[in-house]
């Protein structure tokens, strides 16, 4: 393998799975040696590459606007182009639009060949019935959970009946009927699902729960998981 090719897979290495990674785990995705990594980290370094770390504590690569834009391969760009269009289709207003600016930017960046075939992509997404619509700003839901800020709304549920809740919000999830906000319920004191088209009233309040949304959010989708695992063992007996 040449210097070059292994470069440019260890910066593959170094952007895929969870950070950080050691050197004795990227000397075995690549095979070789630790000390070849330590040395091609400082040529990383040298070419721009912010890669923060050292030896016995691991690397992360920190993304740096100098650095050359990957290149894609074609299953690559076609998976691109289908998720984008995706959300084209089921995004809120402001996520659908910076699909397809995303689109945009793809088109005016690929090498000529790739751009045309994006252009003409065989894939492609549709929905006849769209999910419903949501009721509240989701663009503001989407800022308060990454800024770990617990929110206040009005709901109303699949019965009918009304309650204020103010919850910590988690994740929001894109369905095939509905778009959903998985998060934890201070009324319930435990996890729950929300359906966006009936939150009224939303308001962002100055509670943090930072640094605790990932931990939150992995409990609640192991959870789910373990729920649907019981479900379906029970449907086999």
């Amino acid at each position: 393998m040449s210097r070059t090719a292994r470069l440019f897979q260890l910066m593959q290495a170094l952007r895929s799975g969870p950070s950080p990674k050691t050197s004795v785990q990227l000397a075995q995705d690549l095979g070789v040696s630790a000390r070849t990594v330590h040395r091609d980290i400082d040529a990383l370094r040298g070419l721009g590459a912010v890669i923060d770390g050292e030896a016995g504590f691991g690397f992360t690569l920190i993304e740096d606007a100098t650095l050359p834009p990957l290149g894609f391969t074609d299953d690559e760009l076609e998976a691109l182009v289908l998720g984008l269009r995706e959300v084209q289709v089921i995004g809120d207003p402001a996520l659908s639009e910076a699909a397809a600016e995303a689109l945009r930017k793809l088109q005016g960046r690929l090498p000529q060949r790739q751009s045309h075939r994006l252009s003409h992509a065989v894939l492609a997404a549709t929905r006849f019935d769209r999910p419903a619509v949501p009721t509240i700003e989701v663009a503001e839901l989407r800022q308060a959970a990454w800024d770990e800020r617990s929110i206040e709304f009005a709901y109303t549920d699949a019965k009918g009946d009304n309650t204020r809740r103010k919850v910590k919000p988690l994740s929001i999830v894109y369905m095939d009927r509905s778009s959903v906000l998985l998060s934890w319920c201070h009324l319930r004191q435990d996890f729950r699902v929300f359906r966006l088209d009936r939150m009224q009233e939303m308001s962002v309040t100055d509670e943090s729960f930072r640094p605790h949304r990932v931990p939150l959010l992995r409990e609640a989708l192991a959870r789910i998981r373990a729920e649907h695992t019981a479900k379906q063992r029970d449907s086999q007996t």
